[in-house]
């Protein structure tokens, strides 16, 4: 599989981790469009939103559980804004489900 993320969790790119459990990876994004800006993965290949099933929703659960925390600790202590896009009108551009923390300094209200 020629999935970035999926060669992220194998250490074969290098990453910035920020948090790292069992079921997920929390790492900087490379090109970050706010002072924190933070990506949530699942360590399983789960291609988009579209691709949440029954048997894999559990790593969504476990995401959102911990979002809080990582933003926090990433610095995003006055608020931060959650993000996913799916699919290609939305403009997901790594076909690895995966969740943009951003926060850090005061968002544009417009959408991202």
């Amino acid at each position: 599989m020629d999935c970035i993320f999926c060669k992220i969790l194998a250490g074969e790119i290098p990453s910035t981790k920020v948090y790292e459990d069992e079921m997920i990876l929390a790492f900087r994004d490379i090109n970050p469009e706010a002072k924190v800006h933070v990506l949530v993965i699942p360590k399983i290949h789960i291609p988009s939103m579209d691709a949440v099933t029954a048997e894999n929703s559990a790593y969504v659960t476990h995401i959102f559980e911990k979002i809080p925390m990582i933003a926090k600790e990433a610095g995003a202590t006055g608020g931060y804004r959650v993000i996913s896009n799916c699919g290609a009108d939305a403009a997901q551009s790594v076909p690895h489900l995966h969740f943009h923390i951003l926060g850090g300094q005061q968002l544009p209200t417009h959408i991202v």
